[in-house]
């Protein structure tokens, strides 16, 4: 586990109690990019504290270079202008409970491994590597996100199940996110932008319900 935070002292106890329940933890060093050293150490998972614009940055720029669940530290006072956006897993309320943030974790550990059960996903053209976090079409690299990634991969390991978008909130970003099902709309929307052209449809809109991911992918007609 990797913690960024603006002072040492401020996370210097919540490392030793995350050490005591049994969590290898580091803290980043001053003067060093705490991206670049979470991309060195890969952790299993990132704490980063977000008390304004810095903190909110380094979600975006990690989420950019890895595919790391995080948990962000939040003081009360900073939810009201709380992104429901942002590149985030989960949150606590600081300061925190050291009990609460460690189930957190591990429930978040444990939902991510749970979705990793094969290594290889095909539809048609489309081809998710889980192993390498990865996902080509016709061979050709995409570029997602990571919740967008977790969207995917949730949908095409259920192919032709229909599920709400409260479900797909329960399941891709958890049960305590903060945030509406309008979110999970503009996360499909811009997957597909990514994954699908004129040619093909792998998302599908059921009315009134949610979506559901086609069990072979679809080739649109041609008018």
């Amino acid at each position: 586990m990797f913690i960024i935070a603006e002072k040492y002292e401020a996370v210097s106890k919540l490392r030793s109690g995350l050490t005591q329940r049994g969590f290898a933890c580091s803290i980043a060093s001053d003067g060093e990019d705490p991206v670049r050293q979470v991309v060195e150490q890969a952790p299993d998972l990132v704490l980063v504290q977000i008390d304004g614009h810095t903190g909110r940055e380094l979600a975006q720029r990690i989420k950019a270079k890895s595919h790391l669940p995080i948990i962000a530290l939040v003081r009360k006072e900073r939810l009201d202008g709380f992104d429901d956006n942002l590149a985030i897993d989960d949150f606590v309320i600081t300061p925190c409970d050291v009990t609460e943030l460690a189930l957190r974790i591990k429930r978040l550990l444990h939902r991510i491994s749970d979705t990793h059960s094969g290594e290889v996903i095909r539809c048609g053209e489309l081809v998710m590597d889980l192993g390498r976090c990865e996902v080509a079409i016709n061979g050709k690299l995409v570029a997602l996100t990571f919740r967008e990634y977790e969207l995917l991969k949730f949908l095409a390991s259920n192919r032709g199940r229909v599920f709400t978008r409260e479900a797909l909130l329960n399941k891709v970003w958890g049960y305590e996110y903060y945030g509406g099902d309008r979110t999970v709309d503009v996360h499909i929307r811009r997957l597909r932008s990514k994954i699908e052209d004129s040619s093909h449809s792998f998302v599908e809109t059921v009315r009134n319900i949610g979506y559901r991911f086609r069990p072979q992918g679809r080739r649109k007609a041609i008018p």
